[in-house]
This record gives C-alpha cells, sequence and structure tokens, in this order.
C-alpha cells in the first residue's frame, strides 16, 4: 500500500531530482524566451466603470529584457545605489566650481568631502 501513495526511499529520492529537473528546464525556457502576463481588472457599479487596471507581467531573464530594449531597472534611483552616477556628478560640480572661481579671479578651493 505505502509504495504507490508515498513513495519512500531510492525511487522517492528519483522522483524528486526528475522533478526538480524538470522544474528548473522550464524555469530556463522561460528565462531564455521570456513570458507575458496580461489582465485587465475592472470594477463596475450600475453599470458605471468606476476602476481600471491594466496588469501586464513580463518575465524574462536580464540578458533577454535587454534584448529586447528593457533595462528601466539600470537607471531607476529606488532600485540601484546610484552611487556611481553621484560621484561622477559631484567631481564635475566640483570643477565646474573651479572654473567659475578661476574666471572670477577667486583662487579658494572648495573643501573636499570625498
Amino acid at each position: 500500500m505505502n509504495g504507490d501513495l508515498y513513495p519512500t526511499g531510492r525511487s522517492h529520492q528519483l522522483d524528486h531530482r526528475q522533478e526538480s529537473t524538470n522544474l528548473a528546464d522550464i524555469l530556463e525556457r522561460v528565462l531564455d524566451k521570456g513570458i507575458v502576463i496580461a489582465g485587465d481588472i475592472r470594477i463596475n457599479l450600475l453599470d458605471i466603470e468606476l476602476l481600471t487596471i491594466k496588469i501586464r507581467l513580463l518575465v524574462a531573464s536580464v540578458d533577454k529584457a535587454r534584448e529586447i530594449g528593457i533595462d528601466w531597472w539600470e537607471h531607476d534611483p529606488s532600485l540601484s545605489s546610484g552611487r556611481g552616477d553621484l560621484a561622477l556628478e559631484n567631481r564635475q560640480l566640483r570643477e565646474r566650481i573651479s572654473e567659475l572661481e578661476a574666471s572670477n579671479g577667486h583662487r579658494e578651493e572648495a573643501p573636499r568631502d570625498e
């Protein structure tokens, strides 16, 4: 009885490995090709549309997303630290201040906070 409903021992290990392999294959294919899930949610009251929410979900690997022109996460400050951009901007501003001071005859250097 136990053999059919609850696999034990070696057969259970093989089944588990096969399921893991199949899941990994499916995930690899989805990330490689990409998948789009789309749907709309509409809330009506007495045949009057109160709210419409359009949901679009793209599941793909980062490489596939870049290939199709999607890279918003690289420029979104809430998703990336942006520290490199701030350091570059800070350096450029310091250089510009030095140029402006030099053109006005001031030789004082701005304090450096690096």
